[in-house]
């Protein structure tokens, strides 16, 4: 008996909301103990106690830890994470202009993982130990090794020598005069606006930092994809469809990939919240100015409730992306859904 799609999507989503509780809990917990005192780190060390006990008022830092949960998580869900003490702005505000910036430039890296990574492990798996497989597997195992600011500064330095006029830095040319539209993704605000010139620049600058953060993700997609590829080439049904005098291709591009695309996919789900987090050091090489910078400043200035929202939206990155990626998993797999109805 098969457990109805919708029926799978409610239940991880049950499960996903207590996972996000838990992490608020963690995440405030933590925030609150570390050693330093938030008030006197936003005012400075000219500050007296008595401004100090006012601006932990005004936070609610006199509060205990559960009432200001309760009240943290009460403003939260009507979109109010706090004033930031670096920026004295809204995170929300922050937010908003930062996000954007990193959930673009990830998802232009998956596209990159997915586009060279599927293709790569395949090819590496139908030849394999011949030349093009032992390339691959180097190429695979370059990108795993090498760490991603190295790939990062090695494109900028290429692309100086190479192409003088290719954008290096930022995320747009300031003389296009552009503003980002509603959406905060300078390529879906472009086209919107009908400014090609904006979306081919924002482009231009998109690609040497996806492809650099994407590197490592294109060296683990490709080693999966192949041991997926090579296991379920030696499946009964795929030796049987060989004995029959099936074409290769098809063997490939019909049962071979849709069986192997599962593993992989679970990968790429898991490495795009993982690059939300983790993409601060592309956006420093490269000044993008994203949401994975904005995080790391505010860590290493402890500002308080800029972490804690910094947190809780990189973990719902990381729940949303697995749901997309169980879903997927249950279209492609029915034994997936068979399974999670027993």
């Amino acid at each position: 008996m098969q457990q109805h799609p919708l029926v799978a999507i409610l239940t991880r989503l049950g499960t996903f909301v207590l996972v996000m509780i838990a992490l608020s809990i963690m995440i405030f917990a933590l925030a609150r103990v570390v050693p330093g005192d938030p008030a006197r780190m936003a005012l400075g060390p000219a500050a007296t106690q008595e401004q100090v006990d006012a601006l932990r008022g005004q936070m609610g830092l006199d509060k205990p830890l559960p009432v200001q949960y309760i009240d943290y998580v009460g403003k939260a869900l009507r979109g109010d994470l706090g004033m930031s003490l670096v920026s004295q702005r809204p995170v929300t505000t922050d937010l908003e202009q930062t996000v954007p910036a990193t959930v673009e430039l990830v998802l232009v890296s998956v596209i990159f993982m997915f586009v060279v990574a599927i293709p790569l492990g395949v090819i590496t798996a139908h030849f394999r130990d011949r030349a093009l497989d032992h390339i691959g597997r180097i190429l695979s195992l370059t990108g795993v090794t090498i760490p991603s600011f190295l790939f990062a500064i090695s494109l900028q330095l290429l692309a100086a020598r190479c192409l003088p006029n290719w954008p290096i830095i930022g995320r747009l040319d300031h003389s296009l005069g552009f503003q980002p539209g509603p959406t905060g993704f300078l390529l879906i605000d472009g086209v919107l606006a009908g400014r090609l010139d904006v979306f081919v620049d924002a482009l231009q600058h998109l690609v040497l930092p996806a492809f650099a953060l994407a590197m490592a993700g294109i060296g683990q997609i490709t080693r999966i994809t192949r041991s997926s590829m090579l296991e379920n080439q030696r499946k009964d049904h795929v030796l049987t469809l060989q004995s029959f005098g099936v074409p290769e291709r098809v063997i490939i591009f019909r049962y071979l990939l849709k069986l192997s695309s599962i593993a992989p996919l679970t990968i790429m789900g898991l490495e795009f919240a993982s690059l939300i987090g983790n993409a601060f050091v592309i956006e420093m090489v490269f000044a993008w100015g994203g949401f994975a910078s904005y995080g790391l400043n505010a860590i290493l200035q402890k500002d308080l409730n800029a972490v804690t929202a910094v947190v809780l939206v990189a973990g719902l990155f990381f729940i949303v992306a697995n749901l997309v990626v169980d879903v997927l998993i249950s279209i492609i797999d029915p034994r997936q859904r068979r399974k999670e109805a027993r």
